[in-house]
């Protein structure tokens, strides 16, 4: 009985996790952003490692300042390794967010100039791609991934827009 309380409420964590997403994918950005941090306070540095990857992965996304995006994306790949490595339980598919979470590093370290720091992690996305399934969440990463390391390998430092087409090489 006790563990099924705890399953409850682990999934109404996610939940509300899950509406507040909704409410940033709506558009109203700084609202979500609120939301995410009332939820942090609410779990903390010490919450499940698995509600500390999700809610930082989502923070990120609604921050203004690079390096903020930076540190809630820092704290969400934390949390993530802990899964991998059987801390705090391993849910399925956690392996396969691994490459998503060092691409998003990879671009908040481009965002910041710092195009070393962005080649490392974007090795490690496409080291860990193989974790990831045949499907479109899979795909979608995976030429992510392609064309960051096409504008790192062009010139050093992204330009532009990150997730657009990448350019075409000189023949």
């Amino acid at each position: 009985m006790a563990e099924r309380q705890e399953q409850a409420a682990a999934d109404a964590v996610l939940t509300r996790i899950g509406q507040v997403v909704m409410l940033h994918h709506g558009g109203d950005r700084e609202e979500a952003r609120s939301r995410f941090l009332d939820l942090w306070a609410e779990i903390g540095e010490e919450g499940a490692p698995l509600h500390r990857c999700t809610l930082a992965h989502y923070l990120a996304d609604t921050q203004d300042d690079p390096a903020d995006e930076l540190a809630w994306d820092l704290r969400a790949l934390s949390a993530a390794e802990e899964l991998a490595d059987g801390r705090g339980g391993d849910p399925p598919g956690v392996r396969g967010f691994l490459p998503s979470l060092h691409l998003n590093l990879a671009a908040d370290y481009v965002k910041l100039g710092r195009a070393e720091a962005a080649r490392s992690h974007l090795r490690r996305a496409r080291t860990a791609a193989g974790a990831l399934a045949d499907d479109g969440y899979g795909s979608g990463v995976r030429a992510a991934i392609g064309r960051l390391e096409l504008r790192l390998g062009e010139d050093g430092a992204a330009g532009g827009d990150l997730w657009g087409p990448p350019r075409q090489r000189p023949s």
